[in-house]
């Protein structure tokens, strides 16, 4: 087990007198999908400006209960994570880079204007929860558990001011293959009449708020046929900046791999660091700066580009066949996915499932 630290508060567990048996709990991790299902236990664990973190407890899985006048229902203070459990070959239950999750999530929280919750909490947080739920943990391949760590403000108040009272809590969901019948490249749609985050606005911090802006541009791309959106600059419009839930990539002739830089409006994924940092290691060249439109679709046209790939916690790597506008399509959807982006792919989830050497001390042991 790698970076062990202590945490600064006591846990208390509350075991579940409702836990679902041996026998549910496999038909469930035999096609879980994601997000449907939910383990048997929580974490919470309490903050206010008096007492600071307190009152942790793993408990069991269950509604919570908010005041109407909570600040999070009126003025949006809440912050999530995103990060997966693997289980290796040996039964032992593993996790990717948490300190990172940890440090994003203070990010997030300052700003807006949460408590920053340490990191030896965080991660103390994942190890206490799989402590009793590490058999929803699926070995199938391909398979994980998905943990969402979340901070709420639940403060009774309507002023319109930071919380003094809030909430940090785990929850975890058995996932099931992302690509359950391979990987396959997608499609993905350009956004030009919304934009994903404001310049100086909350776009590198991961907030709901930023996904609820998502979802109706989302609801566009499904409609012209294409599995996500891609979105703009919010100054100019015609720089690339994420698309609705992962960071992108653009692969040259020569192996060059072009992201777009951290711009103060686009998420810095975990995903995304790791990506480029393999990738180095291979001796490609990393170029982090903004990155057009135009630039895609000439470099398409040129055979200058000839792969491009989004990345986040959910799908790893999924490969880019096509970019479709109002007015163009780049690409073609019968393409086969890129030999580098699998390449990638490949090496990465190696090592989240224990298959290759961890070379850069990325894993966590929880259990």
């Amino acid at each position: 087990m790698s970076n062990t630290v202590s945490s600064p508060v006591s846990f208390t567990t509350i075991r579940s007198t409702t836990a679902r048996t041996v026998a549910e709990r496999d038909s469930i991790l035999a096609d879980p999908g994601f997000g449907k299902y939910f383990t048997d236990h929580m974490v919470s664990i309490d903050w206010t400006k008096e007492k600071g973190w307190h009152d942790a407890e793993v408990r069991p899985y269950g509604p919570l209960q908010l005041d109407p006048a909570a600040s999070v229902l009126h003025y949006a203070q809440e912050i999530f994570e995103g990060l997966k459990v693997y289980r290796h070959a040996d039964g032992s239950v593993w996790t990717f880079r948490p300190q990172a999750n940890a440090e994003r999530m203070q990010r997030s929280a300052r700003r807006l204007a949460l408590p920053e919750l340490p990191t030896e909490i965080f991660i103390e947080s994942l190890k206490q929860l799989l402590a009793v739920d590490a058999p929803w943990v699926p070995s199938a391949p391909e398979t994980s558990l998905y943990l969402r760590p979340f901070m709420i403000a639940n403060e009774s108040f309507l002023g319109v001011r930071s919380a003094h009272r809030a909430a940090y809590y785990v929850i975890a969901s058995p996932a099931g293959s992302y690509f359950a019948g391979g990987v396959k490249p997608v499609s993905i749609w350009l956004s030009t009449d919304y934009a994903r985050a404001a310049k100086g606005g909350t776009g590198a911090a991961k907030c709901g708020g930023n996904y609820a802006a998502s979802l109706l541009p989302q609801q566009e791309a499904y409609e012209n046929g294409c599995a996500q959106v891609l979105f703009l600059d919010p100054l100019e419009g015609k720089y690339l900046e994420e698309l609705g839930g992962m960071n992108v990539f653009l692969v040259r002739k020569d192996g060059t791999l072009v992201t777009p830089e951290l711009s103060g409006s686009i998420l810095e994924g975990v995903t995304r660091a790791s990506i480029i940092q393999l990738a180095r290691d291979r001796g490609h060249e990393v170029q982090e700066r903004k990155v057009s439109v135009q630039e895609w679709r000439d470099g398409f046209a040129s055979g200058e580009i000839v792969e491009a790939f989004a990345c986040g916690t959910a799908a790893v790597v999924t490969p880019i066949s096509v970019l479709k506008g109002a007015d163009f399509t780049v690409g073609d959807e019968n393409a086969p996915a890129g030999k580098l982006t699998m390449a990638l792919r490949e090496e990465l989830t190696n090592i989240q499932y224990g298959r290759t050497a961890d070379r850069h001390g990325w894993m966590m042991r929880l259990a």
